[in-house]
């Protein structure tokens, strides 16, 4: 099994690094799991306490359950991967089942936060953008699919994801095997990216 981790500020374009990925490999060999279905479960808080959460700080992540699930489909175990709702800002009641496939692909702005977590990665890609393009993105999408206001995205860009991203994402690009500058499709980087993948495999 190949774990290839992809990791990336907010609005970098790592969702779009990783279908051009997974477009080049048979569907039945490939798997991806997204760090948003770990962030941590709280039923405990009040929806007003959930919305004061800063979910770009490592300590939002459930990284004891990621690397747990991820040893688990390395022994050949079928997980049930957490399914989360950015409307509720909690964990729902379903999950997506989950199969060992020859490579697994993991993508989230902290996922090379944690040592052990990075150790899992055969291979560790940081999908980089300029600042304005991410900013661009994240407005869109926070008012298009998660139903913010531009005031609450700007607030929060300011506020949480700009610091949170100098502090705990930016650096961690020193980690990364590969980094693809987003800028355009990066059609070489992904050759590269699928030409590992074919040795390895």
């Amino acid at each position: 099994m190949l774990i290839i981790g992809i990791a990336g500020g907010t609005g970098s374009g790592k969702t779009t690094v990783v279908n051009q990925i997974v477009k080049q490999l048979p569907t039945d060999e490939v798997c991806v799991i997204s760090q948003d279905s770990y962030y941590k479960e709280t039923h405990n808080l009040s929806y007003e306490e959930r919305t004061k959460i800063n979910f770009d700080h490592p300590r939002a992540i459930d990284f004891e359950l990621l690397i747990k699930h991820l040893k688990d489909l390395k022994k050949g175990k079928t997980i049930k991967q957490p399914v989360y709702s950015f409307v509720t800002h909690n964990r729902t009641e379903d999950f997506l089942k989950t199969h060992p496939r020859k490579v697994v692909i993991v993508e989230g702005i902290l996922i090379f936060n944690n040592e052990e977590l990075r150790d899992l990665f055969d291979i560790k890609i940081f999908v980089h953008a300029e600042t304005d393009e991410r900013l661009i993105r994240r407005v869109r999408r926070d008012i298009t699919e998660r139903g913010r206001d531009i005031d609450e995205v700007l607030n929060r860009y300011q506020n949480t994801l700009k610091p949170m991203h100098l502090q705990f994402i930016e650096p961690t690009k020193n980690f990364a095997d590969i980094i693809i500058p987003n800028d355009r499709y990066n059609t070489v980087a992904i050759d590269v990216v699928r030409s590992v993948i074919n040795e390895r495999l």
